[in-house]
C-alpha cells in the first residue's frame, strides 16, 4: 500500500513557474514507476510525464521542453517542475505510483494548477 500526497499547486500568471511535489509513504519508493497526470474540466485525465526508478523520463508532447519530472529516492518524493506555464496547462494535477512487481497503481488526491492573468 502506498499513500501519495501532492503539494505545490496554485495560481500563476502565464509564463510563470511552479514546482509540484508528491510525497510517497507506506512502501519502498524505488520499486515504483512514478507519473504525473492532469485533468482539466470537461476533459479526460491525461499523462503528463513519467519517470522510472532508474531515472528514465517521458513527456507528453504538449509539455516537452517546459516541464521536468524528477525523483529523489532518498526523500520518497517525485517532482514536476513546470516552466513557461500556459493557460491550457490549467488542471488538477495527480501523482500516480505503479508497482514494478505487480502493476498495482495508487493515486494521490490531486493539486490544482491555474495559469491565468
Amino acid at each position: 500500500q502506498v499513500q501519495l500526497v501532492e503539494s505545490g499547486g496554485g495560481l500563476v500568471q502565464p509564463g510563470g513557474s511552479l514546482r509540484l511535489s508528491c510525497a510517497a509513504s507506506g512502501s519502498i519508493f524505488v520499486l515504483y514507476t512514478m507519473y504525473w497526470y492532469r485533468q482539466a474540466p470537461g476533459n479526460q485525465r491525461e499523462l503528463v510525464a513519467s519517470i522510472t526508478n532508474g531515472g528514465t523520463t517521458n513527456y507528453a508532447d504538449s509539455v516537452k521542453g517546459r516541464f521536468t519530472i524528477s525523483r529523489d529516492n532518498a526523500k520518497n518524493t517525485v517532482y514536476l517542475q513546470m516552466n513557461s506555464l500556459k493557460p491550457e496547462d490549467t488542471a488538477v494535477y495527480y501523482c500516480k505510483a505503479r508497482a514494478l512487481r505487480n502493476g498495482i497503481e495508487y493515486w494521490g488526491q490531486g493539486t490544482q494548477v491555474t495559469a491565468s492573468s
